[in-house]
């Protein structure tokens, strides 16, 4: 058996675990998937807590960086992303 990694990027609505998932990427280090962006509608999990209690790891939280000044309003990337890990035997 050998050990592949499984990895979860969920974009959440503010830097709490408990709130709502707004954007999310999954990669299968194990090839037993394929996911792309975009293949499904729903989040995998409705928070980043929820993927906690299911078994995921967290490994990075987002940096805490405040809008520039003049700039709380601008579109911009999703600043909340947590990475999560799964250890997969295979």
């Amino acid at each position: 058996m050998t050990t592949r990694q499984q990895v979860l990027v969920l974009y959440l609505g503010t830097s709490a675990l408990d709130s709502d998932v707004v954007g999310w990427a999954r990669y299968d280090g194990t090839g037993g998937t394929r996911p792309t962006t975009g293949d499904s509608d729903e989040p995998p999990y409705k928070t980043g807590a929820a993927a906690l209690e299911d078994g995921w790891r967290l490994f990075q939280a987002a940096q805490l960086v405040p809008p520039y000044p003049g700039a709380e309003h601008e579109t911009s990337f999703l600043k909340h992303e947590f990475f999560f890990e799964k250890l997969v035997e295979v």
